[in-house]
């Protein structure tokens, strides 16, 4: 098995703590800085900055970086058509909402990004599970519904890139000859979800099932949910995880940067961000915040450890991907081959800040994995 890393582009902002970093948990807190005399600034997600992530990424070996969508996100596509003359080989996985874009304007950009980037666009489809940012794009499709759609929006999407074209007439879309240039490779698609609506979609049009750092045990049940449902449509789906890491020389020094992190939270900013969280419609964020339960001991970042070297305690400010594998770089390489074993040949990862942990985890636990064959 050769294992494949990707990285993450932090288009909210970044930083040494959690709260600097939150993915769409609104907060302004860091952005003055940690404490006096301390490195705890945020960093703006400004295209200098970006670009030097993205150089970092591919220079350590990163195959592709996530590029988030949300509001609170830099627009994915911008900051990715951004990057694509600053990198040489590094891909770009990018996030999409079905519901506000048509597919065959999407078949069209996806079209031009691969030209123009030398094939290398993929594709992270995201339905959507915060109401309230769903209504600011003015999308009221209930949650079921928009794996419905999504399911719609990705056949006439394939379809677009055919030699007959896509005429598609549907619940949510009414497309007559939908077409645009076959680029020399067509992206690959990527869909997460843990409700029972999200299984026969990605069974059925997605080529990697990417779900969140759920412990191996859990992981393991989904991609037997998915595979079973795949090989009744007579298809193969890969699976991927989203991580975060803190690897270190010593698992002691790792377990201390997450305790740093974990006494660094206001307990009232962690219970703004869960009262956010907890309006969530994602049957995955439900499963993030119960690994955690909203609750935490400032003093013992391992309280919140729910598998060996799985920690839960980025969930209790970020939204989507709430676990990190923390430890010393053999025991970060052990847990990767936990999730190896179950089937996840794909790893997402990510860490704060996101240039200095891509040197931790690329230059600790990727020569590892190397010398026990996982990684070409």
């Amino acid at each position: 098995m050769s294992l494949t890393f990707d990285w993450f582009l932090p288009t909210t902002g970044d930083s040494r703590a959690l709260v600097g970093g939150g993915h769409s948990v609104p907060t302004d807190l860091g952005r003055e800085g940690g404490p006096l005399d301390t490195a705890g600034r945020f960093r703006e997600p400004d295209l200098k900055y970006l670009v030097q992530v993205a150089r970092t990424a591919e220079d350590l070996g990163f195959d592709a970086v996530l590029t988030p969508t949300g509001t609170p996100c830099e627009d994915a596509w911008v900051v990715a058509s951004a990057l694509i003359p600053e990198t040489e080989r590094l891909k770009f996985l990018i996030a999409l909402r079905p519901g506000l874009i048509s597919p065959t304007l999407l078949a069209q950009m996806a079209s031009t990004f691969q030209r123009l980037s030398d094939d290398r666009l993929l594709l992270n489809v995201v339905v959507g599970g915060d109401p309230s940012e769903q209504l600011r794009f003015g999308d009221r499709v209930q949650k079921d519904d928009r794996y419905a759609r999504a399911a719609e929006f990705l056949q006439v999407f394939r379809g677009a890139f055919t030699e007959a074209g896509s005429t598609f007439r549907g619940e949510h879309y009414d497309v007559q000859d939908a077409r645009t240039r076959r680029p020399a490779r067509v992206p690959q698609i990527y869909l997460g979800g843990s409700s029972a609506a999200a299984g026969p979609v990605t069974a059925a049009h997605t080529d990697v099932y990417l779900t969140w750092g759920e412990p191996p045990a859990a992981v393991a049940d989904k991609i037997a949910w998915i595979r079973k449902l795949a090989d009744e449509q007579g298809r193969t789906v890969r699976f991927g995880v989203r991580l975060h890491t803190i690897s270190r020389d010593h698992s002691q020094d790792a377990w201390q940067i997450a305790d740093r992190m974990l006494a660094g939270l206001d307990p009232a900013q962690v219970a703004q961000a869960q009262e956010a969280l907890a309006a969530s419609e994602s049957e995955g964020q439900k499963r993030m915040r119960e690994l955690h339960g909203g609750s935490f001991d400032r003093a013992d970042a391992r309280s919140l450890e729910v598998h060996p070297g799985l920690w839960a305690g980025v969930g209790l400010m970020r939204s989507g991907a709430g676990t990190a594998l923390v430890g010393s770089h053999t025991e970060v390489a052990d847990l990767i081959g936990e999730y190896a074993e179950i089937g996840i040949d794909e790893f997402v990862m990510s860490g704060y800040p996101h240039v200095e942990e891509a040197y931790w985890f690329a230059e600790g636990v990727l020569p590892i994995l190397r010398r026990r064959g996982l990684l070409a």
